[in-house]
């Protein structure tokens, strides 16, 4: 028997996944969008507490276009072309104020595919 204690993961409110794959964006963007993602997590209030946003870099979310691409969970909401401009409105808006940014989305989970 295993005497190891389980390892614990901090709670977080939402996850965000950020696509850094090479075909998302040919010059880097994606990567310097996650790069600035801790001060602005911080600025927001959204690194620790209630709030609290886990980030994630991915390789490839199979829809290379209009990047960069990003993903909230549990929220089911997939964002494009998300300039550091849009990224400031989707971190207030969406993550802070709990409303996604409507004319950014490019993709929506439908409820019934989260619960299936």
């Amino acid at each position: 028997m295993n005497n190891l204690e389980k390892p614990k993961m901090m709670t977080y409110a939402r996850h965000m996944l950020v696509c850094v794959g090479p075909r998302c964006t040919e010059e880097g963007e994606s990567q310097a969008l996650f790069d600035m993602l801790g001060e602005k997590f911080k600025a927001a209030g959204i690194d620790k507490g209630e709030l609290r946003v886990k980030r994630t870099r991915t390789h490839c979310f199979a829809t290379c276009k209009s990047g960069p691409v990003l993903c909230i969970q549990p929220d089911g909401i997939w964002y494009y072309n998300v300039t550091e401009a849009n990224l400031d409105r989707i971190i207030n808006e969406h993550l802070v104020g709990g409303q996604p940014v409507e004319e950014l989305i490019y993709h929506r989970q439908e409820a019934d595919c989260a619960t299936a």
